[in-house]
């Protein structure tokens, strides 16, 4: 309800109203972006670990040097503001500053961010950039996956001449082939209802594996099945019912991707 000049009370719809709009702007630099949102150290070497400061011109290990001097305390014993203070019986006492030359032409309390000056490049980082497994690597202790290249992309040229075959290569090879696959473990399952047997699924770029393992295999290599994060596997090609899966007859944890993660493990 709202109250009208002659005494009378009107219906506001809401649609009449609508929130004040804040004026949005890109970030100027890395400082201006702390400045902004208060970010604490562990966020701000966060987002330069994962490659999220790119933008502002540095690369991952660049922007990590960079953050460190960002969040650096600048050193002084006061801020700026009590430089000129005192110290009285009423506490501090900052003196106001000098009135403007034209006080009926008032400036803004800050420039503008759309043309603010970007903030100059340090001198070069002393850090190497990071290499493209090493920004995996990152991302997944960062984020949990990466929106570059998946892990066993880096490796296939290695797991091709170990004769591993890729995920979309197992639905046009014969039912009872002996086959060998590698890839990232996404999910573990055994069901109270299977009778001890163990269900996997390998992640590769090119897809999934489904891969049953028995109870005796599992009792054997129970450590690097539930502990490894990529697995190799050797065992037959069976096709049940338009499901393709691999029976495990041999399970072993693939080495030289150093990618933590964490599995769906139903146990």
């Amino acid at each position: 309800m709202e109250r009208t000049d002659d005494g009378w009370f009107c219906n506001v719809c809401s649609h009449d109203w609508s929130p004040e709009k804040r004026p949005r702007a890109r970030f100027a630099s890395l400082d201006d972006l702390i400045a902004r949102t208060g970010l604490r150290r562990d966020e701000v070497v966060t987002l330069a670990d994962i490659g999220a400061l790119n933008a502002f011109g540095y690369d991952r290990r660049s922007a990590l040097w960079q953050a460190e001097r960002a969040v650096r305390p600048s050193g002084e014993l006061f801020p700026p503001s009590l430089a000129d203070a005192s110290y009285g019986e009423a506490g501090w006492d900052v003196e106001a500053p000098p009135a403007r030359e034209h006080p009926t032409s008032p400036q803004p309390l800050a420039p503008s961010l759309d043309t603010a000056t970007p903030e100059p490049l340090a001198p070069d980082c002393p850090l190497k950039p990071m290499t493209e497994m090493e920004r995996l690597v990152a991302d997944y202790a960062g984020m949990g996956l990466s929106a570059g290249r998946h892990p066993m992309a880096l490796k296939r040229d290695e797991l091709a001449m170990r004769g591993i075959l890729r995920a979309r290569d197992l639905a046009s090879a014969r039912q009872g082939r002996r086959v060998r696959v590698a890839g990232m473990v996404i999910t573990r399952q055994r069901p109270g209802t299977a009778k001890g047997f163990v269900f996997l699924t390998l992640e590769d770029e090119t897809g999934i594996a489904n891969i049953i393992v028995r109870p005796d295999l599992f009792a054997r290599d129970r450590l690097v099945i539930i502990e490894e994060p990529f697995l190799i596997v050797d065992g037959v090609l069976q096709n049940q019912d338009g499901v393709t899966s691999i029976r495990a007859e041999q399970v072993q944890g693939m080495r030289g991707v150093d990618i933590d993660f964490d599995a769906h493990d139903f146990y």
